[in-house]
């Protein structure tokens, strides 16, 4: 394996094992964006990487195995920014099933991978997640329940592409007489 994709396996082992020792996991259904792109330290849907898509699944996999959380892959703008996932992910959270495959030129090699790789993939339009995790600016704050809370990590990249990590937190309503839970 080259020096590039064992920094990618160390990146995303140690800012997930921050994320495990805070409770990020558990039970919630995560959304992943990501360009392997810019990863690799390629511009954006330049130059997408099985290779890397591979790594990143697997990674979450192992996770989603030890958590039981739910995964969501999205895809990128040529398919709408779409999202694969395990039909029965879809089902659980009524969300509509969309017909689109996901492939390296329209929803990226992660998708696509993640589509291969699932037991009974789906694609759905849109979600309303718990936490997210966006690796290269891929813009997964649509897909996050409102209010949506960046998690600050000691990592900032994972290979070379930033990394946004997002939680989120009920809406605060009302007006100047409201009181809130701290």
């Amino acid at each position: 394996m080259n020096e590039e994709l064992t920094k990618l396996k160390d990146d995303l082992t140690a800012i997930t094992d921050e994320l495990e020792a805070d409770g990020f996991f558990e039970e919630k259904q995560l959304v992943i964006g990501c360009s392997t792109s810019e990863v690799m330290g390629k511009r954006i849907g330049s130059d997408s990487s099985k290779e890397v898509a591979e790594i990143i699944y697997k990674h979450f996999e192992a996770l989603r195995e030890k958590y039981n959380f739910h995964l969501i892959f999205q895809g990128c703008e040529h398919i709408n920014c779409a999202l694969t996932m395990s039909k029965q992910t879809a089902e659980q959270f009524g969300y509509e099933i969309v017909s689109v495959v996901p492939h390296r030129e329209a929803g990226g090699s992660l998708s696509e991978y993640a589509y291969k790789h699932l037991e009974d993939p789906v694609v759905v339009e849109a979600v309303s997640a718990d936490i997210g995790i966006d690796i290269g600016q891929t813009l997964i704050g649509m897909h996050i329940k409102a209010v949506v809370v960046p998690k600050r990590t000691k990592m900032t990249t994972i290979g070379h592409a930033n990394v946004t990590i997002a939680t989120r937190r009920p809406k605060l309503i009302g007006g100047v007489r409201a009181k809130y839970n701290s």
